[in-house]
């Protein structure tokens, strides 16, 4: 089953590898006797549907969640394993999707307005008129 990520990409249903174990949390006996956990894998290196353009971007921008080039999402939130690979197959292609999304504009640096200025100097005189008051009154 081939997964469409937006952007013209489609990844092959080939390229995508699934890893199950038993899921951490309560569920009675179900869950010492299910492998409901799931974990996609996908090899970015190697994969088909990308550009080279499009596989450093990717590569860049997700850097920290791809390990020697493998992309690895889990999910364990169901009791049901079904339902575990829709979830991972959802956060992959958001996840993916997301990261092959052009940048949005540059930021243009701006400075304070004037207003912004004399508030910002007329709190300061305020704040500094309250600690004066708590000062002990000078001999003199």
């Amino acid at each position: 089953m081939d997964l469409d990520v937006g952007g013209g990409v489609v990844i092959p249903g080939r390229e995508i590898s699934w890893r199950f174990s038993r899921s951490s949390g309560p569920g009675g006996q179900h869950v010492n006797s299910s492998d409901s956990r799931v974990e996609l894998l996908w090899d970015v290196h190697s994969s088909t549907a990308l550009t080279p353009e499009q596989r450093g971007q990717l590569l860049q921008r997700l850097n920290k969640r791809v390990v020697d080039g493998v992309l690895s999402i889990t999910a364990a939130e169901q009791r049901s394993q079904l339902r575990n690979r829709e979830i991972a197959l959802a956060k992959f292609a958001t996840l993916v999707a997301s990261a092959l999304a052009p940048a949005g504009p540059a930021r243009r640096p701006s400075k304070p307005t004037r207003g912004s200025k004399r508030r910002h100097q007329a709190a300061k005189q305020r704040r500094s008129e309250t600690k004066s008051l708590r000062r002990r009154p000078a001999d003199g």
